[in-house]
């Protein structure tokens, strides 16, 4: 039984074995693992105050009004055919025409009509209710004093103030 390595190195003539059987070394390999882990530590605190400020401001409202006004041109010429509807400058031309019998039937202009646009404005100050908004922000820093920062905001506009 020589062939059986790792078991018995050798054999006595006689048969008996001078060591018994031998068992392979164990050899254990340890490897360590890191664990990582996280924790939340309050590093401080904010505490944010909004207040509405109601004011009264004037505004300026224009107030637009059109007026037409019809102005009557007598002009009494023949064409031939009634004429187009015109503009010149900001009038409007509308011609009126009629037929009238004289021994050959003939156009005749008898009037225009000079239409133009007036325009009126007028301002109406009025008083209006305008909200604004204000921020307070005040840090508090763990086991500290706290700090406080002021916000403005107004149409947009931001300021900060510390004190």
């Amino acid at each position: 039984m020589a062939s059986r390595a790792g078991k018995r190195l050798a054999e006595d003539p006689r048969g008996v074995s001078p060591m018994r059987d031998v068992k392979p070394a164990v050899i254990p390999i340890i490897q360590e693992q890191a664990t990582v882990s996280k924790r939340v530590v309050e590093t401080g605190r904010v505490r944010i105050g909004k207040r509405v400020r109601e004011y009264e401001e004037i505004v300026d409202v224009p107030n637009i009004q059109e007026e037409v006004r019809v102005e009557r041109v007598p002009i009494n010429k023949m064409v031939d055919a009634a004429p187009d509807v015109r503009t010149e400058g900001d009038t409007t031309i509308v011609p009126v025409v009629e037929e009238r019998y004289v021994v050959e039937k003939r156009l005749f202009v008898v009037e225009e009509l000079h239409i133009r646009k007036e325009r009126h404005e007028t301002h109406n100050p009025q008083k209006v209710r305008v909200l604004k908004e204000e921020v307070e922000v005040e840090r508090l820093p763990p086991g500290g004093a706290p700090r406080r920062s002021r916000q403005a905001v107004n149409r947009g506009d931001s300021k900060q103030t510390r004190r």
